[in-house]
């Protein structure tokens, strides 16, 4: 199932069976999943002339009868009490309630005590408590994203509200799919084992019923990982057009924002890059910076074709065909520009921060050994006046992860270094990555030199020499996906939870990476799915990352475990 179409097919039964004039209202969460599968002009069609959140729609008292009111919100108690008010006087003909997760019966009660007017017309559960912003990668835009690299005896209230969130997303992924998984977790994560527990016990237990599907033949599996076990991936520089796109600028529910980068035209300050709306994104999200250039070009070009043929405008035909086509060449022109303004944006930022040097060494870092080298390569950019203090703080991290054991001392140098280079970024950021994520930590063979068949692979991979050395790089992803295929993802690294096992090679996977997902990682399942291995695989987190949104995640989890006593 791919998740787009589930979360627009929700949507569309929402606004298709009410006939009439309607306003939409939504909460934080829900104006998301609504924003990245359905557009404005869309919305319009569906009869919907106003869009309002629920908060302002309580402060309102302006009175709207000719209006029919969709509601479409998680079933928080903060919407139920909205929800109660707005119900004690009614501003709207009829109200109809949808819900993006399963209903408390206590919350149902609540609802059908304050209709004393009875205007609401039905309620409903629909499960699309989920961000799909590719049709095989969602996010739950969680913003105390950090809490998942604290301990437990940290902040258990934090915690705890951070895991039943994640599990009503996963939920609400599966019932969207129709779908009872077997659940699969990282060993090595209590957080991942928190989460797995927790999501059977819903499954099985709490709302069995529920998800008392068809059984198919061979389950799908749910496999909780934790991002601590791939660190690397998060901190690199990205080369691909949608992955670069959300490291140099960033992306957020499938809109850039470009203010921060100067004065652009009304229409230019806020983009949409969306797979769904945009053939030639489409097309081009997987590709390099190099190939994009040329591709635009060839776009501008045929722009280019179809203005001259416009201005040949002579008889009456050919000014109604131009009339006719009008609304397309506005589209492609809005189109044409925004990819020329994101690529000439990213290559000033490449060209100002000098990544095209920073990334070979990361590269070098993340897949290649030779500390030597590695050691050598660091301290000059450390020492060279123009590289940026992230990007200096980035190549530490990735040489700690890399060389932790093999050469403390020089680490210890390249710590000292940085922090007399970078005043801002204290040694101890990387030390607190050690301890979340350092090789103690990890279940995978991040580095390909523990087990005897990915070093083989790395040697067959070094002897062909590699295609492009910025994206030599894989995310661990993609040997943990490998595993799957072929049936090798090992019993002890990936424990089942209670007495559901794996029979046979499921066809259904969703991945769910605990601390977020990169865009890296889905072109990763993207490029997979479409060798058709006979697997088709499903990527979620609880937010989509960026290096900068890691390190402000790792950051803010260092403040409270220093401000905490608890910690030991």
């Amino acid at each position: 199932m791919v998740l787009v179409s589930a979360a627009r097919d929700y949507v569309n039964r929402m606004l298709q069976d009410i006939s009439g004039m309607k306003v939409l209202i939504l909460d934080s969460h829900t104006v998301s999943t609504v924003s990245v599968v359905y557009s404005q002009s869309e919305l319009l069609q569906k009869e919907v002339f106003l869009v309002e959140l629920i908060e302002s729609t309580s402060l309102s008292r302006e009175s709207m009868s000719h209006l029919k009111a969709v509601y479409f919100l998680q079933p928080t108690s903060e919407n139920i009490q909205h929800l109660r008010r707005q119900l004690a006087s009614p501003r709207f003909g009829e109200y109809h309630l949808f819900f993006s997760n399963i209903l408390k019966d206590t919350q149902i009660h609540i609802l059908a005590d304050s209709d004393e007017l009875e205007v609401v017309q039905q309620v409903q559960e629909f499960y699309a408590d989920f961000v799909a912003v590719d049709p095989y990668h969602f996010t739950l835009n969680i913003p105390s994203n950090h809490t998942y690299m604290l301990p437990a005896v940290v902040d258990p209230g934090n915690l705890q509200h951070f895991c039943d969130r994640v599990v009503d997303g996963i939920a609400a992924v599966f019932l969207a799919m129709k779908r009872r998984p077997i659940i699969r977790y990282q060993r090595t994560s209590d957080v991942a084992k928190r989460i797995a527990q927790e999501t059977s016990k819903l499954m099985y237990q709490q709302e069995s019923g529920l998800f008392d599907f068809r059984r198919t033949e061979i389950s799908p599996l749910l496999l909780v990982l934790d991002r601590s076990d791939d660190p690397v991936t998060p901190l690199l520089n990205q080369w691909t057009y949608q992955a670069m796109v959300h490291e140099l600028i960033g992306i957020q529910d499938n809109k850039v924002d470009l203010r921060s980068l100067g004065k652009f035209p009304k229409d230019q300050e806020e983009v949409v890059l969306s797979s769904e709306q945009d053939s030639f994104f489409k097309s081009n999200m997987y590709e390099n910076f190099g190939d994009i250039g040329m591709n635009i070009k060839r776009l501008v070009d045929e722009f280019q074709q179809a203005a001259k043929s416009n201005q040949n405008i002579q008889t009456i035909e050919d000014m109604a065909k131009f009339v006719d086509n009008y609304p397309e060449y506005r589209k492609m022109h809005g189109n044409i520009s925004k990819h020329v303004t994101l690529v000439t944006e990213m290559s000033k930022i490449v060209e100002e921060r000098k990544l095209m040097l920073v990334s070979q060494t990361e590269q070098e870092l993340a897949c290649n050994g030779g500390q030597v080298a590695a050691f050598e390569a660091v301290t000059n950019l450390l020492n060279n006046e123009n590289i940026s203090d992230i990007d200096r703080l980035r190549l530490v991290m990735l040489y700690a992860l890399r060389y932790e054991k093999e050469s403390p001392v020089q680490l210890m140098q390249l710590f000292n270094k940085l922090a007399s280079r970078s005043p801002k970024y204290k040694p101890g950021l990387v030390q607190f990555l050690l301890k979340q994520a350092g090789v103690d930590k990890r279940t995978g063979d991040l580095y390909g030199n523990r087990d005897f068949l990915n070093i083989a692979r790395n040697m067959a991979r070094g002897l062909k020499g590699v295609e492009n050395v910025y994206t030599q790089h894989q995310p661990l992803l993609f040997q943990t996906m490998e595993s799957i295929t072929k049936g090798r993802l090992r019993d002890v690294d990936y424990p089942c939870i209670g007495n559901h096992f794996q029979q046979g090679r499921p066809q259904e996977v969703v991945i769910f990476i605990v601390g977020g997902t990169t865009y890296e990682e889905s072109r990763c399942v993207a490029l997979q799915n479409a060798t058709n291995s006979g697997t088709r695989f499903v990527l979620g987190g609880s937010v989509v990352l960026n290096s900068k949104r890691f390190l402000k995640d790792l950051e803010e989890a260092q403040r409270i475990a220093r401000s905490s006593t608890s910690v030991v």
